[in-house]
């Protein structure tokens, strides 16, 4: 017999996260094949009345193109697959991590090539702003030695986070989001941080299990011009296939004027993509309570209970700051006392310490609250 959890996850996934209609197009697109799982997604997507459409993708395969295609290859590929995501009405993608650093020897103007026509025009500029979506990762022998669990261990893990009460979590961002509309300064405070904001005027999204899998965020973004200060990163980040550990960013009227990290070359080279990649587009909470360490893997690590994400790159329609890139890069910085501790103050008053809400209204979303 199958595991019961992947279909109740397939179910999650179709009816509650895009919550796909009678007729409508959905395009299942799966990194590294889990075949179990997207016949699951399929069979759940023709019970609620959709058309199901498959794309498999292998991250070595996908190495051996990008190595020495030319920018026309890449040109072309984006039109093709811009193409099928504008017939789509929703978009379910999944990886299944097997090398976190499959394309680490992609020279960095291949990826620049990568990020600047597939990634920007077809999952940005479509996906994000005119397709019902949600992306998560699937559990892997890979992802179980990132975590430093067995497999089992690590799938047991894997199904709690993915398939927890989002409902409920829902209901307790509410009063996170109703102080955020009322916010106009942001004060973050750590150890190599002191960082100031604005977010006045800018919509907070909740974060519920529409949109990701594993979720758990509230996210605002800062005003475009006015972030100041330094920020210290504790988290390290996977990017086109090389661990960033370390990334510290000065700020000037919002734009990174220094940027440093374990490899200084290779994170300027990263920004310095287009403009709006030294400017931030998100400011974000981590929520999840069953999650506390990171895995090298954003979808987990951003959700990291205690947790901030500040964002170099594009913003969100939903929340649009005015910054328009190709990056949108969610790095990590956790707050709780294992980690070097931290505080969060809106409006000068202190919301957040060390990993958790010291204000009564946000007391429901502390990690023992959400699992109670």
């Amino acid at each position: 017999m199958g595991d019961p959890r992947i279909g109740r996850l397939a179910d999650i996934l179709v009816n509650y996260s895009v919550k796909v209609k009678p007729g409508e197009k959905v395009l299942i697109q799966n990194t590294n094949p889990e075949p179990e799982f997207v016949k699951a997604l399929i069979s759940t997507v023709h019970d609620a009345g959709g058309l199901a459409f498959v794309t498999l993708r292998d991250k070595s395969v996908e190495r051996e193109l990008y190595l020495r295609g030319p920018e026309e290859q890449f040109a072309l590929q984006a039109e093709f697959e811009l193409a099928r995501m504008e017939k789509m009405d929703a978009y379910i993608g999944f990886t299944s991590l097997r090398n976190a650093f499959a394309w680490k020897d992609v020279p960095s103007e291949k990826m620049d090539l990568y990020n600047k026509h597939i990634w920007k025009k077809v999952h940005i500029e479509r996906r994000i702003t005119d397709t019902k979506w949600v992306v998560l990762r699937y559990p892997s022998p890979a992802m179980a030695q990132n975590a430093g669990m067995s497999e089992a261990s690590f799938e047991d893990f894997f199904f709690n986070v993915c398939t927890m009460d989002y409902a409920k979590m829902s209901k307790a961002m509410d009063p996170l989001v109703d102080l955020l509309m009322r916010t106009d300064k942001v004060h973050i405070i750590g150890p190599g941080t002191d960082l100031e904001f604005s977010v006045k005027g800018l919509q907070p999204i909740k974060c519920d299990g529409t949109m990701n899998i594993p979720d758990g965020e509230v996210y605002t973004a800062p005003v475009r011009d006015s972030v100041n200060g330094i920020l210290s990163y504790n988290t390290p980040s996977e990017k086109d296939g090389f661990k960033f550990e370390n990334v510290r960013f000065e700020f000037k009227n919002g734009k990174i004027v220094d940027a440093n990290a374990n490899d200084t070359i290779r994170i300027n080279r990263i920004l310095d993509i287009d403009e709006g990649a030294r400017y931030l587009g998100e400011f974000s909470f981590g929520l999840n309570p069953y999650i506390h360490q990171p895995l090298l893997d954003t979808l987990f690590d951003e959700k990291i209970a205690g947790s901030v994400h500040i964002t170099p790159g594009n913003s969100y329609d939903d929340c649009f700051n005015g910054n328009r890139s190709s990056l949108h890069w969610d790095l990590v910085l956790m707050q709780n006392e294992a980690s070097g501790g931290g505080e969060i103050w809106l409006d000068e008053v202190l919301i957040r310490k060390n990993g958790r809400f010291v204000v009564p209204e946000l007391d429901c979303l502390n990690e023992d609250k959400l699992l109670s």
